[in-house]
């Protein structure tokens, strides 16, 4: 079998894989945009673009010993390769779908450029700055993460957080969801739960007062919105089923070697994968690091062996600004909650900036 692997998609488990199949095989990244996004740092580079182009890594500086990027978007997918929207077509003996899914902005770029990106953050930054009243549907780890970010940088503007989930962090330790609902009030972030309401008549993320009714007949009354919810997996370009079939959720069933079903030179990482877990950039690398160890022994002609198994809870790490959030992270003896300065010291400082300069390279 020759040494062509083709990685679709340039994200957290993507890069991961390319970076260290780069000197074993011969690899080509196939991704449409123009440099590996750190998503996790998108809410800060909206309340702070002058440090917004941190988030952004460009692909050359990862794929420095012959690796190959084509900018395109995967189109079709079979077992022996990879058919782009450009008509081009990729002949590959290994695949590795690393598409992860996509989310509102400003929790993800609606651009593919960085440029392009970091021109919206700026406009949508000009509306933020002159809205008093901030609401943000959707109370999960994005929206939070959000308002955090807002009140760090924008303390007088009102924040308001709602849900029509009746509670925060399901399935987390009570002691992470008791700290966290102390830390939102002490930095005055009004959170509503159980409060389902209409999507504001505005465009998100644009000044403008409105005003939206709650199913108990409330009324809240904002300048600006923005949308914290909605994720959606990458994997349109397998519907046509030459490949697998999906799960309904869109997503890639695989083994635990993360093989994609009935193909043992096919893999997948992240959120694309079908495995019960919350979908994670941690997760995605920890991911890649399976795959690439199963690949390296395809490659030498050995049996793969790497395994991966979910851990039994949840795990996470929810900065609220640069010093403060909750956490939740994996131990031998179970779930153990993170406090503040950990958690700002893990993630929230420079939400992971530091690692993926060391992965890539700095940033111009």
């Amino acid at each position: 079998m020759g040494r062509t692997v083709a990685v679709i998609g340039g994200g957290y488990g993507g890069t991961s894989v390319a970076k260290a199949l780069q000197g074993e095989a011969d690899v080509v990244l196939i991704d449409p945009r123009d440099a590996f996004v750190n998503a996790a740092a998108s809410l800060r580079a909206l309340t702070r673009p002058d440090w917004a182009a941190n988030m952004f890594f460009p692909f050359e500086t990862l794929l420095t010993e012959g690796g190959r990027l084509v900018r395109d978007r995967a189109a079709s997918v079979d077992p022996g390769g990879v058919t782009l929207a450009s008509g081009e077509r990729v002949e590959a003996d290994y695949l590795v779908l690393a598409t992860g899914s996509s989310y509102s902005y400003p929790a993800k770029p609606g651009s593919d450029s960085v440029d392009a990106a970091l021109d919206d953050l700026r406009r949508t930054h000009k509306e933020l700055r002159q809205a008093a009243r901030v609401l943000i549907l959707g109370a999960g780890p994005v929206g939070l993460e959000l308002a955090g970010e807002i009140k760090e940088v924008f303390p007088d503007k009102h924040v308001t957080v709602a849900d029509p989930a009746p509670e925060l962090l399901p399935g987390f330790e009570p002691e992470v969801v008791e700290d966290l609902h102390r830390q939102l009030g002490e930095r005055g972030i009004d959170l509503r739960l159980g409060t389902a309401l209409a999507t504001p008549g505005t465009e998100p993320g644009r000044a403008g007062e409105f005003t939206v009714a709650a199913a108990d007949g409330e009324e809240i009354t904002a300048d600006i919105w923005f949308r914290a919810y909605g994720v959606r997996t990458n994997s349109g370009y397998l519907a046509d089923g030459r490949l697998t079939p999906l799960t309904p959720e869109g997503r890639v069933p695989v083994n635990e070697r993360l093989n994609v079903i009935g193909h043992d030179h096919v893999f997948a990482v992240g959120d694309i994968t079908d495995v019960a877990e919350t979908k994670m950039a941690g997760w995605a690398m920890r991911h890649a690091e399976v795959v690439v160890e199963n690949i390296k022994a395809r490659l030498n002609g050995a049996e793969p062996t790497a395994t991966y198994a979910p851990t039994p809870f949840p795990m996470m790490l929810l900065p609220l600004g640069t010093s403060g959030g909750v956490g939740q992270l994996p131990t031998p003896d179970g779930p153990s909650v993170a406090s503040p300065a950990m958690v700002a010291e893990y993630k929230g400082t420079d939400l992971f900036t530091g690692r993926f300069t060391g992965q890539f390279g700095p940033t111009a």
